[in-house]
């Protein structure tokens, strides 16, 4: 067998060196591929860049066992990323496309009644609401929101009333 077989291997069956040894290099191709892709995709943390982490992460796991051809799943991962980088400059150049990948963020919260429609569209109670609240104000009552809104990254962020 030649050292490029035994230390990568081919198909399903290969052994914890193989393994390792994809591992380790997919680990840096990951990493590439990451920066490749802008440090947007870990910071915004909306459902349009958790989409992409997790496929990435499949796919590119299908290389390192060997459930797929190993340099094709890096084709692959290479072409998500370039796809989400495309889709990410088009949402910042139109704020339709970007409220058609990424939503718009919904107002739960204004003038002092809870906007119970956009309450139950985002699946939340009252008690979610004062959870937020006090977890990002350190204020046990609305009277001092003026604003409240689920963002589109699933965080509910706070407008306070002007003194």
């Amino acid at each position: 067998m030649d050292i490029l077989g035994t230390f990568w291997g081919e198909g399903e069956n290969i052994t914890i060196l193989q393994m390792s040894v994809r591992a380790f290099v997919m680990f840096f191709i990951a990493l590439t591929l990451v920066r490749i892709g802008g440090m947007r995709i870990f910071g915004k943390k909306s459902a349009f860049d958790t989409i992409i982490i997790i496929m990435l992460g499949a796919v590119l796991a299908r290389g390192v066992v060997g459930a797929s051809p190993y340099w094709d799943t890096v084709a692959a991962s290479s072409v998500m990323i370039a796809v989400h980088r495309l889709l990410s400059w088009l949402s910042g150049k139109s704020s339709r496309m970007n409220n058609l990948l990424k939503g718009k963020a919904l107002v739960l919260y204004e003038s002092g009644n809870i906007v119970w429609e956009n309450m139950r569209f985002a699946a939340l109670s009252e008690e979610d609401l004062m959870q937020s609240l006090r977890l990002e104000t350190k204020q046990e009552s609305l009277a001092v929101i003026e604003k409240a809104y689920m963002e589109t990254n699933g965080r509910i962020s706070f407008i306070t009333k002007r003194t």
